[in-house]
C-alpha cells in the first residue's frame, strides 16, 4: 500500500473580495454604508447611526444633512429582522427633530413604520417604531396619516403590552391622535375604553397621567361616557382620588370625573354608591388649588342639568362651595363662583346662598383681579334674579358701592352682570332709592357708551329701572346720559333696542327730559323704527306715545286723537292729519 501524500487546500476563487474590516470615525462614512448591499454591514452600519443620534440633537441634524434619512427609510422594509430592527430604532430617536419629521412626511413612510407594530414583531421593535409614532403624531398632517393607514387599532393593540415602554409610547400616540374628533368615533368602535383604564393601574405615574389625559378628552362624548361608566370606570377614579399617594393624578381625575357628571346616569350611579360624597368632602378638604378648581368646574358642568342640580343640593354642594369662595386662589374663587351660578337654578340652592355666599361674593366684587370680579358679579346676578330676598342680602351685604364700582371694570362680563344685580335690586323701591343716591346715574354713562352689545343692552335696562323719579331723570340728562341712550335706538340688535326705548318710555315721564329727548331726535328716529315690522317692539311703539304727549299738536296730527289724560296748558295747533299731507305731497 502506498504512502498518503496530504492533500493541498484549494486557493480562493479569484472573483472572492478578501474579508475586510473598517474602522471609521466619520458620520458621512458610515451613511455611505447605508447603501450596502451586505446585511451583517447594513446593521452594524444602523448600529452606530443609532449610538450616535442617540447623544444629541446636533448629531440628529447632522445625520439629516448627510442624507442618511432616505436610504434609512428603505431598511425598514428590509428582509433580514436585524437590519430592520436596527433602522426602526433609529427612527424612533430621530423622529423627535422637526426637520426630520418634515422630511419623513414628504417621504411618505408612515405605512412602514405601523407595519411594525404587527403582533409577530419582537418587543423592541414596538418599543422604538410606537416612539417614532408617539413623535410624529404631536403634528396635524402626521396624525391625519397614522388614522388613515390603520394606526389606530394596533396602537390600542400594544396598550396591553408587557413592555412598559410600549404602553407608554402607544397611550401618548393615541392621546394626541384623539384630539381629532374622527379619531375619537374610531376609539369607540375598536372599544378602547378598557384597555386605557387599565393603564390607570400601571406603576408608571406618566402611564396613568397620559391615560387619564386621554380619558379626559374622550368623555366630553357622551358615548365614551356611557362605556366608561359600564366599564367601571368610576371607581378607578375615585379610588385615584382617595389615594394620597397619587396626588400627582388627582387634577386629571377630577377632570375626568367633570366629564362624567354630565352623564345624568353617571351622576345617579355615583351618588347611589357613595362616590359624589366624597368628591365633595374631597374637594373641600383639599388643600391644593388646583384639585379645588378642578372639583368645582366638575360640579359647574354636571349642574346645568336639573336632576344633577337636585342630587348635588341633596348631598349639600352649597357648603362645599362657600368654602371654596374662600380659597387664596383666585382661580379657585372663579371656579366656585361660576358653580354657584349654576346651582342657582335650585330654589333651594338660592335660598341657602342668601346667609352664606352672598356676602362673601360681595368682598370677591372688590378684588383686585378683574376675572374674580366677573365671575362673583355674575353669581349674584343669577342669586338675585326673581329673588327679593337675595337682592336684599346683597344690598345688606355693601353691595351696592361694590356693584357701582364694577360698573367701571376692564372686563365687559362684569360691567353686564354688576348692571343685571343693580337692576334686579331696583324692582324695591327703598333700594332703588339707595341706588340713587350712590351716582348710579354717572356711573352708568361709560357702559352706555360701550361697543359690547349685551353691556349696552343691561345698562339700558338699569337705566329703566332706576329712573322712576324726577331727581334720577334729572341726574342722568344733566350727566349727559340721554345722548348715548338715544344712540342706541340705532342698534341693529333686537335687545338692546327694545331696552333702550323701555329707558327712554321711563325717561320720559317729565317736561324737561322729554324735550331733551326730543332734541337728541328720539321721536324720529323712534317713529322710523316703528314703521318697521322686524325693528319695532311694544317699548318702541310705548316711547314714541309717551313723547307725543309732550307734543300735543304733532300727536294729534299722527294720530287724530288726545287721551284723557292729555291735558292741555297752552293750547294745540291744528297741523292736520299726517296722511293728509303726505297725499299733497305726493299726489
Amino acid at each position: 500500500m502506498g504512502k498518503k501524500i496530504k492533500k493541498e487546500s484549494e486557493p480562493p476563487p479569484k472573483d472572492v473580495f478578501d474579508p475586510l474590516t473598517i474602522e471609521s470615525k466619520k458620520a458621512a462614512t458610515v451613511v455611505l454604508m447605508l447603501n450596502s448591499p451586505e446585511e451583517e454591514i447594513l446593521a452594524k452600519a444602523c448600529e452606530a447611526i443609532y449610538r450616535f443620534a442617540l447623544k444629541g440633537e446636533e448629531n440628529k441634524a447632522t445625520l439629516l444633512e448627510l442624507g442618511a434619512v432616505e436610504p434609512l427609510t428603505k431598511l425598514l422594509n428590509h428582509e433580514d429582522k436585524i437590519v430592520r430592527r436596527n433602522a426602526t430604532m433609529i427612527f424612533g430617536i430621530l423622529a423627535s427633530n422637526n426637520d426630520v419629521k418634515k422630511l419623513l412626511r414628504e417621504l411618505d413612510v408612515m405605512n412602514s413604520v405601523i407595519a411594525q407594530l404587527a403582533a409577530e414583531e419582537e418587543v423592541v421593535i414596538h418599543e422604538f417604531a410606537s416612539l417614532c409614532l408617539a413623535n410624529m403624531s404631536a403634528e396635524y398632517t402626521s396624525k391625519v396619516q397614522i388614522f388613515e393607514q390603520g394606526g389606530l387599532e394596533p396602537l390600542i393593540r400594544l396598550l396591553s403590552s408587557p413592555d412598559p415602554d410600549v404602553k407608554k409610547n402607544s397611550i401618548e400616540c393615541i392621546y394626541n391622535l384623539v384630539q381629532d374628533f374622527q379619531c375619537q368615533a374610531t376609539l369607540q368602535e375598536l372599544n378602547a375604553i378598557p384597555p386605557i383604564l387599565d393603564l390607570l393601574k400601571s406603576e408608571y405615574p406618566i402611564i396613568q397621567l397620559l391615560a387619564l389625559k386621554t380619558l379626559d378628552v374622550i368623555t366630553n362624548d357622551k358615548e365614551c361616557r356611557a362605556m366608561l361608566r359600564d366599564s367601571q370606570g368610576v371607581d378607578h377614579l375615585i379610588k385615584i382620588l382617595e389615594t394620597k399617594e397619587l396626588s400627582d393624578l388627582h387634577i386629571e381625575a377630577l377632570s375626568v370625573l367633570a366629564n362624567c357628571l354630565e352623564d345624568m346616569d353617571t351622576m345617579v350611579m355615583i351618588q347611589q354608591t357613595g362616590g359624589l360624597k366624597k368628591l365633595l368632602s374631597f374637594a373641600e378638604n383639599s388643600t391644593i388649588p388646583d384639585i379645588q378648581k378642578n372639583a368645582a368646574r366638575a360640579i359647574t358642568k354636571a349642574a346645568y342639568d336639573p336632576e344633577n342640580r337636585k342630587l348635588f343640593h341633596e348631598q349639600e354642594v352649597e357648603k362645599c362651595l362657600v368654602t371654596l369662595l374662600g380659597s387664596e386662589n383666585d382661580g379657585t374663587k372663579i371656579a366656585a363662583s361660576q358653580a354657584i351660578s349654576a346651582m342657582c337654578e335650585n330654589s333651594g340652592s338660592k335660598e341657602f346662598f342668601n346667609n352664606q355666599g352672598i356676602p362673601q361674593l360681595i368682598q370677591l366684587l372688590k378684588s383686585d383681579n378683574e376675572e374674580v370680579r366677573e365671575a362673583s358679579a355674575f353669581a349674584l346676578a343669577n342669586l338675585t334674579t326673581c329673588n327679593p330676598a337675595n337682592a336684599n342680602a346683597a344690598a345688606e351685604g355693601d353691595g351696592i358701592d361694590a356693584l357701582i364700582n364694577a360698573l367701571s371694570s376692564k372686563r365687559d362680563g362684569a360691567i353686564a352682570n354688576a348692571a343685571t344685580v343693580l337692576t334686579n335690586m331696583a324692582m324695591q323701591e327703598s333700594l332703588r332709592l339707595s341706588i340713587q343716591s350712590h351716582d348710579v346715574m354717572h356711573a352708568l354713562l361709560s357702559p352706555l357708551h360701550s361697543a359690547n352689545t349685551v353691556v349696552q343692552s343691561k345698562a339700558a335696562l338699569t337705566v329703566a329701572a332706576t329712573a322712576c323719579d324726577v331727581e334720577a331723570r334729572t341726574e342722568l340728562r344733566n350727566s349727559g346720559g340721554l345722548e348715548p341712550l338715544v344712540k342706541l335706538l340705532h342698534s341693529k340688535n333686537d335687545e338692546v333696542r327694545r331696552h333702550a326705548s323701555w329707558a327712554i318710555m321711563v325717561c320720559a315721564s317729565d317736561e324737561p327730559t322729554a324735550a331733551e329727548l326730543c332734541r337728541l331726535g328720539a321721536l324720529d328716529i323712534l317713529e322710523e323704527i316703528n314703521l318697521s315690522v322686524s325693528r319695532k317692539n311694544k317699548f318702541s311703539e310705548a316711547a314714541h306715545n309717551k313723547l307725543l304727549n309732550h307734543h300735543l299738536s304733532l300727536k294729534y296730527s299722527q294720530t287724530g286723537y288726545l287721551s284723557s289724560s292729555n291735558i292741555i296748558t297752552d293750547g294745540v295747533y291744528d297741523y292736520g292729519r299726517a296722511e293728509t299731507w303726505e297725499s299733497e305731497l305726493h299726489p
